[in-house]
């Protein structure tokens, strides 16, 4: 009977999107495997050696991943809604966690973004995406009938603001903005009056005059200065963006195959295995490789948008449009810092970049929009 019952579950899951997911994870994979043996960590001669590498970890977290995304799917994502204290203590968690990263961590590269422990890396950032879904799902779920009233916006920016100013002085200006707009996406979906929308707009245009003129560091000045004259610099800070156009333009259709993109193999490319991973992908496999990975997160989008349209009450479809918000905003930014069309803020390309913290909170949230789809009305 617990054998029948788990196997119609797993039924009724989404197979369309997780097959679209898992070629996602493949097509990283295929590239971490590159650059991998690029840097003489793969093959290794055992498996610590094979498992220190960047194909070996993601392949560990993409297992466990996965596992993860069948236990939340039988989890009832209802306890979220129904329980304020645990969205609140979560959200908790993750403001202390993000707080003791600029107390107890030292910076690396100029900032603080994860904890190291016992050879594991743990991003705090991750975590706060998905508790912030959850939390703003939560509380316009009972007020989107309530949008004309400006102060539910002013709470919600309350719950965004404390986390981004935390990430801001990290500083992670990519996260900052992943999650802003989050925020306004979720207002969108829950109605938000137009003359509302054009407030925050001002209000958002002074704060980046005031922060590009206070807050802003010289290195993050330059970041924007060069993405709109990136030969300014090209030894510096342009060099990156180059790099990574030569990459892309050199691939051709099929790519120049795998272990054999030179930008890749001899380390041209900065950070092939997080940032610049697309560049990655479209060197060693060309438009072709591109097309599979935009046709994959297409397909990844239609089913997503389809569980949000049909989900059973206004929470579960809030929480579905942040998840898709986050995955294609951070998705877009990453491929168009790659393309030189936005300046470089430090964003993985979810699913495929390295990283296991964004993977396993990625699948825990796959998981919830999962049980989500199975419970759906009909």
């Amino acid at each position: 009977m617990i054998f029948n019952n788990f196997t119609q579950h797993i039924k009724k899951m989404d197979w369309v999107m997780n097959i679209a997911v898992f070629i996602l994870v493949g097509i990283g994979l295929a590239s971490l495997f590159s650059i991998s043996y690029s840097r003489g960590s793969f093959p290794g001669n055992n498996f610590f050696e094979f498992y220190q590498s960047y194909f070996g970890k993601q392949l560990f977290f993409f297992i466990l991943g996965i596992f993860l995304m069948i236990v939340m799917s039988f989890f009832d994502w209802r306890a979220f809604k129904n329980h304020s204290n645990l969205i609140l203590l979560m959200y908790g968690i993750c403001i202390i966690t993000l707080l003791g990263l600029l107390i107890f961590v030292k910076p690396i590269r100029g900032i603080r973004s994860w904890y190291s422990i016992a050879g594991f890396t743990f991003n705090p950032i991750e975590m706060t995406k998905i508790v912030l879904v959850i939390l703003l799902a939560k509380y316009f779920s009972f007020r989107h009938a309530e949008m004309y009233n400006f102060s539910h916006i002013l709470v919600s920016g309350v719950y965004v603001a404390i986390p981004s100013l935390l990430m801001f002085l990290q500083p992670d200006f990519g996260s900052v903005l992943v999650i802003l707009l989050l925020w306004v996406g979720i207002l969108f979906v829950s109605g938000i009056k137009i003359r509302h929308f054009f407030v925050l707009l001002l209000a958002g245009a002074v704060l980046f005059g005031a922060g590009w003129n206070f807050f802003l560091k010289d290195y993050q000045k330059q970041r924007i200065v060069t993405f709109v004259n990136p030969e300014q610099d090209v030894l510096d800070s342009g060099w990156n963006q180059m790099q990574s156009q030569i990459a892309i333009g050199s691939g051709g259709m099929w790519g120049k195959g795998l272990l054999k993109g030179p930008q890749v193999q001899l380390k041209f490319l900065p950070e092939p295995q997080t940032d610049f991973i697309f560049a990655s992908i479209a060197e060693e496999m060309g438009l072709a490789g591109v097309i599979v990975l935009i046709g994959a997160m297409l397909v990844m989008l239609s089913r997503t948008v389809r569980i949000a349209i049909m989900a059973p009450d206004n929470f579960s479809k809030f929480f579905v449009a942040g998840f898709i918000i986050i995955f294609f905003a951070q998705s877009f930014i990453n491929m168009a810092m790659n393309l030189r069309l936005f300046p470089i803020v430090g964003i993985p390309l979810p699913l495929v970049s390295y990283g296991g913290s964004n993977l396993i909170f990625s699948f825990l949230a796959l998981g919830i929009v999962q049980a989500i789809k199975i419970s759906e009305r009909t």
